[in-house]
């Protein structure tokens, strides 16, 4: 009975290991990201998690844009009430990303690590960047999910008032990066940690530091902060929020992105050289 253990436990990992040449030999697969991406949207939609997290989105966006619409109405003396609008609201909704995204990318790594599929994972003839291809697809597409949901204020206003359509595509393009960016992030953390809730904590923490930072600027005075602030995603996405694209800021956002997903992907080689999943 050993020696049969033995023999199945070898042919499986020469298995793993023949998979893992083809993947390499075979180069990178956007059809091998795509089930990457399927299988994790199954998994994302078979627990309530995501339900919770698009619900709660959805409820403080929405109670946002009723409040920062009323508060414009209130003081209807404004000279551009809907500029002003957009800009409030992008910037309030920049709050709700941070609390809800990081449930959403926490269980990316650290939770098949708990459930043991992580193993079954890289066995399977795939490269690590599409592996972490697939998972960013799939959490890019829950979030771009939960953001649609907001363009109802947008259809509904314009109905009743025609507005300039450009500041607010400007808007939105930096709320979508803004979130990919948040997701690139959070998929690093879920990289480095064994829980997904230790990795949905310290995804949260560093980003409400940089939001607070760029929130109250005039409580914070000192080099290193003023430095941080300058680098902050926060402040990068003021010019999108105030309806401009600024060729720095949408470069900014696209190296944030890439520099995220490089460093998963150097987490990922460096569990697997030291025998950790």
């Amino acid at each position: 009975m050993a020696n049969g253990a033995a023999t199945l436990e070898g042919a499986r990992t020469a298995s793993g290991e023949r998979a893992a040449t083809t993947a390499a030999r075979t180069g990178f697969s956007f059809g091998r990201a795509f089930a990457v991406a399927r299988k994790e949207l199954r998994s994302y939609f078979a627990f309530p998690l995501v339900y919770i997290v698009t619900g709660i989105f959805a409820l403080l966006a929405g109670w946002y844009a009723w409040s920062d619409l009323n508060f414009f109405i209130t003081i209807a003396f404004a000279q551009d009430i809907i500029q002003n609008y957009w800009q409030l609201l992008f910037s309030d909704i920049r709050l709700i990303f941070i609390l809800t995204l990081p449930f959403i990318t926490m269980r990316s790594f650290a939770e098949e690590r708990r459930l043991g599929t992580v193993e079954l994972l890289y066995t399977y003839p795939l490269r690590d960047g599409e592996i972490l291809g697939g998972k960013f697809l799939a959490a890019a597409l829950i979030f771009l999910m939960m953001l649609a949901l907001t363009l109802v204020y947008p259809v509904y206003l314009h109905s009743v008032h025609r507005f300039p359509i450009f500041p607010l595509f400007a808007g939105y393009l930096g709320l979508v990066l803004l979130g990919f960016s948040f997701i690139a992030f959070g998929l690093f953390i879920s990289s480095l940690c064994e829980s997904q809730v230790v990795a949905g904590i310290a995804t949260i923490i560093p980003l409400l530091f940089l939001w607070i930072l760029n929130w109250n600027e005039a409580s914070f005075q000192s080099g290193w902060l003023d430095f941080l602030r300058g680098i902050s995603l926060f402040d990068q996405f003021g010019g999108f929020a105030k309806g401009v694209i600024d060729l720095d800021h949408l470069t900014y956002f696209i190296f944030f992105i890439t520099f995220f997903l490089f460093l998963t992907l150097r987490s990922m080689e460096a569990r697997k050289w030291t025998g950790r999943r």
